[in-house]
């Protein structure tokens, strides 16, 4: 019991901390020399791969498995 609580809290800690890295990187990529427009594929692929990070997440912890 104590080995998928654990799985389940480190889990959701590495997920927020890749989002948070990544939407700090993008953010910092679109205020800097590159400007909006610069930054915008970033922010899109950001926003691509993001759901994918929160679906393995969800899918390696939280879902019953048969």
């Amino acid at each position: 019991m104590k080995q998928v609580f654990y799985e389940k809290i480190s889990g959701l800690i590495g997920s927020i901390l890749i989002a948070v890295f990544v939407l700090g990187l993008a953010e910092s990529i679109s205020s800097g020399a590159a400007g909006f427009w610069g930054g915008l594929p970033f922010w899109v692929i950001c926003f691509v791969v993001l759901p994918l990070v929160f679906y393995d997440f969800w899918d390696s912890c939280l879902r019953k498995k048969k």
